[in-house]
């Protein structure tokens, strides 16, 4: 059964952030803990389009064979968060949970994945390798360049794959998971078997990535394209130029059709992986369970493909629960119902 989502912030551990634009943005949020015993799943609150809280600055830090672009916000001594982003998203899903988290006490990272924003290969001769292995790896390796050696891990699309997959196979970083979707983890193999008519049609963008016109396609209207996909992954969220064009500017980072393109051929067996991660792709395709603390989240509009969650629930083998958030969330939680995301990384945290 779905749990009831809760639609304030709990107030405990509030420090002062350390600036005034930060304060205040994270004095706006901080709310009561919902009453004990609500009972349903409840409307999640929903951002005002173009309403992002102030974000930043971007800092910079070698880890692995990327130079990492990430948002710190809280206390440098807060129990760590780490929240990733999606494909075609950036940092700023975050905006506005961000100042919510830290207000809660949290020391938050939210990186740019490899091939958006300031996030660069060290190395023009590394191959712009999309693959989930690889980026998960990029968790790990930021985790170690910050010297976090546990977190709360947060993500969705992109970053939630990621975010299983780290805790999978890696528990001991991770000391408890939000994952929107629910358990992403898959194989090549298991990508060779054909869906329904109606499934196929959702993966569209897959198989146009596929031939060389849908990658000079995707070259030539990224902004449009992303716009798009914006809109039907999430078809009752209604944001505005601007803070599309937010985020639209990380897509312009010079490794980014590469990795995108690398990603959903991988997927279909269309292009190789490299051969450090060939071990950790068989692990994966066994569908390892999870057993960290998890909470898993659904919006009841994302047109987005996404798993039923009782296809996943037994892979979660640790505390769990599984709220479903009403109200027409689609495909980005963190944006659309930053207060219900907040809340579930707080939640999870304590379990």
């Amino acid at each position: 059964m779905d749990k009831p989502v809760p639609e304030r912030i709990d107030p405990l551990r509030r420090r002062f952030l350390g600036t005034a634009a930060v304060g205040l943005a994270a004095a706006s949020f901080g709310l009561a803990a919902p009453p004990a015993g609500a009972a349903g799943a409840r409307n999640a609150t929903r951002t005002r389009a173009g309403s992002g809280a102030p974000f930043g600055p971007v800092k910079q830090i070698r880890a692995g064979v990327l130079d990492v672009g990430y948002v710190d916000a809280g206390p440098a001594d807060g129990a760590p968060v780490l929240l990733l982003h999606g494909w075609p998203y950036d940092i700023h899903s975050y905006a506005e949970v961000a100042p919510l988290l830290a207000a809660a006490g949290h020391r938050v990272i939210v990186p740019h994945l490899r091939g958006y924003g300031t996030t660069r290969f060290v190395s023009a001769d590394t191959p712009r390798n999309g693959q989930p292995a690889a980026l998960a790896d990029d968790v790990i390796q930021l985790m170690d360049a910050l010297k976090l050696p546990r977190a709360v891990v947060a993500g969705y699309d992109w970053g939630g794959r990621s975010a299983d997959i780290v805790a999978a196979l890696h528990p001991g970083r991770v000391k408890a998971l939000v994952a929107v979707s629910g358990y992403l983890i898959g194989s090549q193999q298991a990508a060779q078997a054909p869906l329904a008519p109606e499934a196929e049609l959702q993966w569209w963008y897959q198989f146009y990535f596929a031939t060389d016109r849908g990658r000079a396609g995707y070259e030539r209207n990224r902004h449009d394209f992303a716009k798009l996909i914006w809109k039907l992954a999430s078809p009752k969220w209604v944001f505005d130029d601007a803070t599309f064009d937010r985020s639209a500017a990380a897509l312009q980072n010079e490794d980014h059709v590469d990795i995108v393109i690398h990603n959903y051929r991988w997927r279909l067996g269309l292009a190789q992986g490299e051969a450090k991660y060939d071990a950790v792709e068989r692990e994966l395709a066994t569908f390892p369970s999870i057993a960290v603390p998890t909470i898993t989240l659904e919006g009841d509009a994302n047109g987005a493909p996404h798993p039923s969650p009782d296809s996943y629930a037994r892979r979660y083998t640790g505390k769990y629960e599984h709220r479903l958030l009403t109200g027409g969330i689609g495909h980005n939680p963190p944006q659309e119902a930053p207060r219900a995301f907040a809340q579930a990384v707080i939640d999870a945290d304590r379990m």
